[in-house]
């Protein structure tokens, strides 16, 4: 199999984690979503917290972090506080070094921006329709139809934010991407099977 490196962009409800998982299944490929916080954790020397609570959110940090801070491993010191361009910047080079040691699948983070010079790349969309989304929601959250549809258009709303802020592009845009799909058209699995085509047909396996 190739070195291949597949981006999932998604929307919430969507089914984007599901479909990134299959296709590492399909393809050998290591599997990576919330597993890189812990990758940028462990390469900065910070702790897994501080980039749980920042993910995918545009935004920079009140204050400073001490050293005596809980939030800072033993493992190396900073001197000066951290800002959210920081964080991008460890979990970036979290996501380049996955990279190269195999085949991979990152979902969101910016992958398809971080790894835009690799030529062994493709970047996915995964969208589905707003009543599919929220009910997607209402059953895995166990909320009902108008927290749900919030939950999607604030979470949304800040990944749209962190997205277009990094990358200069337009989270959702078709221009993004080099495949976008409703996986509410056809259900997970077929939406998988067709992803997985498309990626086989650009890279010749």
């Amino acid at each position: 199999m190739k070195h291949i490196i597949i981006n999932i962009g998604r929307q919430l409800g969507s089914g984007g984690h599901d479909i990134g998982r299959m296709l590492a299944l399909d393809f050998q490929a290591k599997y990576y979503d919330r597993e890189l916080l812990n990758l940028a954790a462990k390469e900065s020397g910070l702790s897994e917290k501080i980039f749980e609570q920042n993910d995918e959110k545009k935004g920079f940090f009140r204050g400073l972090l001490n050293l005596g801070s809980p939030h800072v491993s033993s493992g190396r010191v900073y001197n000066s506080g951290v800002s959210q361009e920081s964080l991008f910047q460890f979990q970036s080079e979290a996501i380049k070094k996955a990279a190269n040691e195999g085949s991979c699948v990152f979902v969101g983070r910016c992958a398809d921006y971080v790894l835009r010079n690799l030529p062994n790349t493709v970047s996915v969309f995964v969208t589905a329709a707003m009543d599919y989304r929220v009910q997607q929601i209402m059953n895995k959250r166990h909320l009902d139809e108008d927290a749900a549809r919030k939950f999607i258009e604030q979470g949304e709303s800040e990944r749209a934010t962190y997205y277009n802020y990094y990358t200069g592009k337009k989270w959702g845009a078709a221009e993004s991407y080099d495949l976008c799909i409703d996986s509410s058209v056809l259900g997970l699995v077929e939406t998988e099977i067709i992803i997985a085509q498309f990626i086989k047909k650009k890279f010749g396996v």
